[in-house]
C-alpha cells in the first residue's frame, strides 16, 4: 500500500486519475491485501522470535543430554531433527505458508548442525571448510525444491564461509598473507548483495540479500584496510622468523576468486548495470593498494579514498534511485572525517580545544550531512524504493 500510495499522488496530480478513482482504488486494494492474509508486524516478528527459539531450544535440549546418549541415539537425534521440521514446513505448506518457510529455515539449519555432529560422532578426518560445503549443498537444494528467501539467504551466506574456509586452510602457515584476499572479496561480495534490488526486481529475496551487504558494508570495509596493512608488514617480525611465501599461482587464484564471484553475482543479479559493481572493485583493489605500506590510522591517502568511496556511494544511489545506499554513503562520509579527526587532529589540541571542535564538529558536521541526505532523498522520492 506504500507504493501503491506513491503512484496513485503521482498519476492525481498529471491528472491521469480523478481524487474519486484514487479512493475507489485504495478501497479495492485494500480488501484484497486483508483477503489474501497478510502478515502484520507482530505475527512476523513472532514467527522469526518463535523459529528461532524452537531450533535453539531443540539444539540446547540435545546439547544437554549429549553425553548420556549413545553414538547410534546421538545420529537418530541429529537425523530426526532435520526431518521433523521439513515435514512439519512441508505440512504447514498450504495452511501457513510463513510458518512453512520458517520451519524449513530451522530444517536447514539443523542440517547445518547435523552435519558438524555427524563429524563429532563418526570421528572424521579434520577438514571443517568440507562441512560448511556439504551445509550450503543442503540450502541449494532447499532454495531449488521450495525457491523461498530463506533457504535463499542461508545459501548466501553459506557459500562464502565455506570459501573463506577453503582460503583459511590453504595460508594457514602463511603468517599474516593472504588476508586481505578475504577481506577484500568479502567486501565485495557485501557490495553485490547491497545492491541485489534494482527498480525492476525487489522480491523478498533480493531483499534479504540487500540486508546482508548493508550489515556487511562498513566492517568488511575495516578489516580489508587493517588486513592489507598486516599483510604488508608480516614478513617484518624478527620473532617469527621468515615466513614461507606463499605462491604466486594460489595468491592470483585467491584474487581471481575474490573480485570474480563477487561480480559474476552482480551479474546475475543486475545485468549490465554490474558494470558500477566493476568500478567498486577497483576502487577496492585501490584500498588494498592504499592501506598496505601504512598504518591506515595515520594515513591521509586512506582517508581521502574512503571520502571518495563515500560519494560514489551517494551518487550509485542516486542514480538509481536507492535510499539505503545514499544513507550508507553519507554515514560512511561521517565516519571517515571522524575517523580522520580522532586519528590525525584530536592529539594537536587541548582538553577544552579539543571539546569545543568536537562539538562544533557533531553538529555542523551532522546538520550539513542530514540536510544533504534529504535533499538527495528527495530528488529520488518518485522512484521505486
Amino acid at each position: 500500500m506504500s507504493h501503491l500510495e506513491t503512484f496513485l499522488k503521482r498519476w492525481t496530480e498529471a491528472g491521469l486519475v480523478d481524487a474519486a478513482t484514487a479512493d475507489r482504488i485504495r478501497e479495492f486494494e485494500a480488501r484484497h491485501e486483508e483477503s489474501t492474509g497478510k502478515l502484520r508486524w507482530p505475527v512476523i516478528v513472532a514467527l522469526v522470535f518463535g523459529c528461532t527459539m524452537l531450533g535453539a531450544g531443540v539444539l540446547l535440549f540435545v546439547a544437554a543430554h549429549w553425553d548420556d546418549l549413545s553414538p547410534t541415539q546421538r545420529f537418530t537425534v541429529t537425523l530426526g531433527m532435520v526431518a521433523v521440521f521439513h515435514l512439519a514446513g512441508a505440512l504447514l505448506a498450504d495452511k501457513f505458508p510463513q510458518l512453512s518457510t520458517g520451519l524449513h529455515g530451522v530444517g536447514t539449519i539443523a542440517l547445518g548442525a547435523g552435519i558438524f555432529l555427524a563429524g563429532q560422532i563418526f570421528n572424521l578426518a579434520e577438514h571443517w571448510p568440507g562441512g560448511f560445503l556439504l551445509w550450503a549443498i543442503g540450502a541449494l537444494l532447499g532454495w531449488l525444491i521450495l525457491r523461498d528467501w530463506v533457504q535463499a539467504t542461508l545459501l548466501a551466506l553459506l557459500v562464502p564461509i565455506w570459501l573463506s574456509g577453503e582460503w583459511d586452510v590453504r595460508v594457514g602457515d602463511f603468517y599474516h598473507r593472504g588476508y586481505s584476499v578475504f577481506a577484500a572479496g568479502a567486501f565485495l561480495l557485501a557490495v553485490s548483495y547491497l545492491t541485489a534490488v534494482t527498480r525492476e526486481e525487489r522480491g523478498p529475496v533480493r531483499r534479504a540479500l540487500r540486508a546482508i551487504g548493508a550489515l556487511g558494508f562498513v566492517p568488511f570495509a575495516i578489516i580489508t584496510m587493517f588486513a592489507a596493512h598486516e599483510d604488508a608488514i608480516g614478513r617484518s617480525y624478527w620473532w617469527r622468523g621468515k615466513p614461507p611465501e606463499l605462491a604466486m599461482s594460489t595468491w592470483a587464484i585467491g584474487w581471481v576468486v575474490a573480485i570474480g564471484l563477487p561480480l559474476a553475482i552482480a551479474y546475475w543479479l543486475r545485468g549490465r548495470a554490474a558494470v558500477y559493481n566493476a568500478l567498486a572493485a577497483a576502487w577496492t583493489i585501490g584500498l588494498v593498494m592504499v592501506s598496505r605500506w601504512h598504518d591506515p590510522e595515520d594515513n591521509p591517502w586512506f582517508y581521502l579514498w574512503a571520502l571518495i568511496g563515500s560519494a560514489a556511494l551517494v551518487a550509485w544511489g542516486v542514480h538509481e534511485a536507492r535510499r539505503e545506499r545514499i544513507n550508507l554513503g553519507m554515514a560512511c562520509f561521517g565516519l571517515t572525517l571522524l575517523g580522520f579527526y580522532f586519528s590525525s587532529f584530536l592529539d594537536k589540541l587541548g582538553r577544552s580545544s579539543a571539546l569545543i571542535s568536537m562539538g562544533l564538529l557533531f553538529l555542523v558536521g551532522g546538520w550539513f550531512l542530514e540536510k544533504t541526505r534529504r535533499r538527495l532523498v528527495a530528488r529520488i522520492a518518485g522512484g521505486g524504493q
